[in-house]
Order: structure tokens, then C-alpha cells, then sequence
């Protein structure tokens, strides 16, 4: 049974017996008690509003955490992607720089047989020239040799 300040404000007690309670007093105190209950009553109703207002502030707050750990969820996926793309794009590059370098040696070192082939062939031009110019002079020395006697 809820009791409200307008019930024990009007509150009634039957006649008085002998050595009963004053009227009075009991109408002051029943005052009282009602003035003090109707003050529990507000500070409840207040307090009973500053909960509802904190409840929509902390669901608001989870909201916003909620919003928060998805969107760092988000970056943190990004930034492995994006890490995981830039070791790919790395590796790439340094295996199209190998390749690049392997055809550099296989270049040079085909131009270093043309050359040492190169070079074979004027050594076997140079002693047929030689050769060629030793029999020349050997056949002048000869055509003179033969004009002086």
C-alpha cells in the first residue's frame, strides 16, 4: 500500500482517550512526515531523471566506443594491407632489379667474348700480315740480292 503526503496530511484519528495523544502534536508531526516524505518523493523523481540522462549518456558513450573500435578495427586492416602491398610492391621491385642486373652481366659478358673474338681475330690478322710483309721484304730482298750480283 503506497502511502503520499496528502494521505498522511489527511490522516484522521479517532476521539481522544484517557492519557491519549494531543492532536496537535500528532497533526504537527504527521506535517512533518508528509513535508519530508513529498522532499524524498522530488529528490527521487530528480534522482530518477539524473539516472535516465546518465543511462542515455553511457549508451551514447558505448555507441561512440562501439563506432570507434570498428573504425581502428578499419585503420589497423588498412594499414596491414596497405604494409602487406608495399612488401609486395618491394619484392617486385627488387626481383625485376635482379633480372635486370643478370641481363647486365649476361650483356657484358657476351661483349666480352665478341671482344676476346674480336681481338683473336687481329692477332691472326696481325701474323698474316706478318707474315705476308716478312715474304714481301724476303722477295724484294731477294730481287735485290739477285739485281747486285
Amino acid at each position: 500500500m503506497k502511502i503520499s503526503p496528502m494521505d498522511i496530511q489527511q490522516q484522521q484519528f479517532k476521539g481522544k482517550m484517557i492519557g491519549g495523544l494531543d492532536p496537535d502534536e500528532v497533526d504537527a508531526f504527521l506535517q512533518a512526515v508528509a513535508s519530508e516524505m513529498e522532499g524524498l518523493i522530488r529528490e527521487n523523481n530528480e534522482l530518477k531523471e539524473r539516472l535516465n540522462r546518465h543511462t542515455a549518456t553511457m549508451s551514447e558513450l558505448q555507441a561512440r566506443e562501439s563506432q570507434l573500435r570498428e573504425t581502428m578495427l578499419a585503420a589497423q586492416k588498412i594499414t596491414e594491407e596497405m604494409k602487406a602491398n608495399s612488401q609486395k610492391e618491394a619484392q617486385l621491385l627488387l626481383s625485376e632489379a635482379e633480372l635486370k642486373g643478370e641481363r647486365i652481366v649476361a650483356d657484358a659478358e657476351k661483349k666480352v667474348i665478341e671482344l676476346s673474338n674480336q681481338i683473336q681475330d687481329l692477332k691472326r690478322d696481325k701474323v698474316r700480315f706478318e707474315a705476308g710483309f716478312k715474304h714481301l721484304l724476303d722477295t724484294y730482298y731477294k730481287m735485290l740480292s739477285v739485281t747486285d750480283e
